[in-house]
């Protein structure tokens, strides 16, 4: 496992957002064979889209031929809902980019069939290929997508529960109403994450200090999901360092010592990003 530490989240934005483009570029993806994402939604990744808007703009980057695969999606809630995953998406990323809708993949929380509409979902990612690399966030319960604690480390996409932490946290998008916010959700599996080539997790803020403890020194458990990425050949935590606070000292100076050259935002172009 990689750990790149940043000063701030602005850094680690974009520094993950620049990683992104150039690991799109050097793939030189088609319409036969597109780059396949994984994507999270919530308050992790919104510097890292807005970065990439930016990069896109600028023309250093084209999602035309970047097909996606979200991690998750309310159950009961239509598209157009403001809290949605297919709207934030949208309104925070797709659309402005150019990325085209056929290769926009998100879970329906409205199908009639759950289980059948996360069936299909597992074998829409196989039929594209695989996903190249998955971006994901971090709960402060250690969760990636809806894999809470306890969540079997192999698991698919499929419907589950949201606890009642998960829900509180969330209920900030709802008024502060945790009435308001779904039980249910649909979401990939730890197993479908662990199946990427490469998967990236940012973590920011003091809040998920523990999180990151637990993902970097702890040991793999299903009550910290998001440690299973120690298993991936190909994982990498981007951090700042508020998050960094539990870390051992030595751990924290181990990876600024041997990430000390792949810190700046040159270093990523001027590189083939392999391992």
């Amino acid at each position: 496992m990689r750990l790149v530490i940043q000063p701030d989240y602005d850094h680690l934005a974009r520094w993950t957002a620049h990683y992104i483009a150039r690991k799109i570029e050097l793939a030189r993806p088609s319409a036969e064979k597109p780059f396949v994402l994984g994507l999270p939604t919530g308050s992790s990744p919104m510097g890292v889209y807005s970065e990439l808007i930016a990069l896109y703009k600028l023309g250093r980057v084209s999602f035309r031929n970047v097909k996606t695969f979200n991690m998750d999606e309310y159950v009961g809630l239509a598209p157009d809902h403001p809290q949605s995953y297919h709207y934030f998406m949208w309104s925070n990323f797709f659309s402005h980019i150019d990325i085209r809708q056929e290769n926009v993949n998100i879970l329906n929380g409205l199908a009639e069939d759950l289980k059948e509409e996360c069936a299909l979902y597992e074998a829409k990612i196989i039929n594209a290929g695989g996903i190249d690399l998955f971006l994901g966030g971090v709960g402060v319960d250690g969760h990636i997508a809806f894999n809470e604690p306890g969540s079997s480390l192999v698991s698919r996409t499929r419907d589950k529960e949201l606890n009642y932490d998960t829900r509180v946290v969330n209920s900030r998008f709802f008024d502060y109403d945790v009435n308001k916010v779904p039980k249910r959700a649909l979401t990939v599996g730890v197993g479908t994450v662990m199946d990427a080539r490469e998967v990236i997790v940012v973590v920011n803020g003091l809040n998920k200090a523990r999180a990151l403890h637990q993902m970097v020194e702890g040991g793999i458990s299903q009550m910290w999901t998001a440690s299973a990425i120690q298993m991936h050949p190909r994982a990498m935590v981007v951090c700042d360092e508020a998050a960094t606070y539990e870390l051992k000292v030595g751990t924290f100076k181990h990876f600024v010592d041997i990430e000390q050259d792949n810190l700046d935002l040159a270093s990523i172009w001027e590189s083939d990003l392999r391992w």
